[in-house]
């Protein structure tokens, strides 16, 4: 359900904070709170209100009080940060409901919104980026999350507008022989390859229009995978991946059109256990593209990384099975929690050491409660533990050696 921006908005029964609980559930369990990291001062974690969205949960859920303790506690646990979108259905209606609810435990400026524009269904013909619709798409948050500003705001997916598309093959070649393949040769740096590349420098301008009148602080843009592509054409398109090449081509190409870098750059499903490209790309987009702050999303590559992945996800048998029995063997030997504890631990560990936050999707109180726990593990493990989890860790990567940073394409 995403909402056109000319239609009437959806309508739930939220309840007072005061009638939902707040009890030992809703408390944050002792231990090392999260810490700031990169230049906008994110913490480590940033709330996925993806999660706020008819595809994750029920309409029901939205009218309970679970939203509101789970961004409760999320912001007791520190996690002071949000991430949603205008595509995510009514993301930014049930998340601005629980922040407004909570103003004043915790009032605006303890906290850090970030949203996208531009994208407003499934296929490329529901993107608009003309700069009136993305002034209508930012004004329309604003008033969904009632605030008077954005911390961030994305231009969302950009690969589905572009120019030129690259041709497909693993991510790794659009750095070294192939460059030039995917316009990232430097003879090719800040050329403007069509019509799709310009929608998408009129947008940024319009942006920074706003980012002067107070309106948005920071700019970028995101990138991901199609949760919609057919068996098919995931099985045909094996070794594609389009997004990461895309994206430092048209960060580097705003930095060269216009004299000026991005701020904010945000990349899903490409840094975990079974796909970790991002951390070859992290310094070429600092170094090539000046950005100054890099997030990473989805340690669970869109739900594939737990036991049960939900049934739209694009990826095939073999990478499902692959996935069944890493969570298989990493209770076998010993992880009780299983593929997604591990997989948690991974993405944390690797996002740490590429100082990146990491945006995680979090729908109620166990999942904060886990997130956390995993967190706090990987910075106070003693040798034994760690030894014991890069051990398993292991284990599990080897059942996705067939499939090692393999990503479907899109769009």
């Amino acid at each position: 359900m995403v909402v056109p921006l000319n239609s009437p908005q959806p309508v739930f029964n939220f309840p007072l904070v005061d009638e939902v609980p707040d009890d030992e559930q809703d408390t944050p369990l002792p231990g090392k709170h999260l810490s700031g990291i990169g230049a906008l001062g994110l913490p480590e974690i940033v709330f996925g209100a993806a999660t706020f969205h008819t595809v994750y949960n029920s309409t029901d859920y939205f009218s309970s009080g679970t939203p509101l303790r789970t961004v409760r506690l999320a912001l007791r646990y520190g996690v002071k940060a949000f991430d949603t979108s205008a595509y995510y259905g009514p993301s930014e209606i049930i998340l601005g409901a629980a922040l407004k609810a909570l103003e004043n435990e915790f009032p605006r400026q303890s906290y850090q919104l970030m949203t996208k524009c531009g994208r407003y269904g499934p296929t490329q013909a529901h993107f608009d980026y003309s700069p009136q619709t993305v002034r209508r798409s930012v004004e329309r948050s604003l008033a969904r999350l009632h605030t008077t500003y954005l911390d961030t705001v994305y231009l969302h997916d950009v690969e589905f507008v572009c120019s030129n598309p690259p041709p497909a093959g693993s991510h790794s070649v659009a750095l070294v022989d192939k460059a030039a393949e995917y316009g990232l040769a430097p003879d090719d740096e800040g050329k403007i390859l069509g019509e799709g590349d310009q929608k998408i420098l009129d947008a940024v301008a319009e942006l920074r229009k706003m980012k002067l009148e107070g309106l948005v602080r920071n700019i970028g843009i995101t990138g991901k995978e199609d949760s919609r592509m057919t068996l098919t054409s995931v099985l045909k398109l094996r070794t594609a991946g389009y997004p990461l090449p895309v994206l430092l081509r048209l960060a580097i190409l705003v930095l060269r059109a216009t004299g000026e870098p991005l701020d904010v750059l945000l990349s899903y499903s490409h840094l975990n256990l079974q796909n970790d490209t991002f951390a070859l790309y992290a310094p070429q987009l600092r170094h090539r593209a000046k950005i100054r702050q890099l997030l990473t999303a989805s340690p669970l590559n869109m739900g594939l990384l737990t036991p049960t992945p939900p049934p739209w996800h694009p990826a095939p048998v073999g990478l499902r099975e692959a996935a069944s029995r890493a969570h298989s063997i990493c209770v076998a030997n010993g992880w009780g929690r299983g593929l997604p504890s591990i997989a948690l631990g991974f993405a944390y560990r690797k996002a740490k050491e590429l100082e990146l936050p990491t945006v995680v999707g979090l729908s109620n109180l166990q999942e904060v409660h886990e997130t956390m726990k995993v967190w706090r593990e990987l910075n106070s493990e003693t040798g034994d533990v760690a030894k014991k989890r890069r051990a398993v860790e292991a284990l599990a990567i080897d059942q996705f050696s067939a499939f090692e940073g393999w990503s479907w394409a899109s769009p």
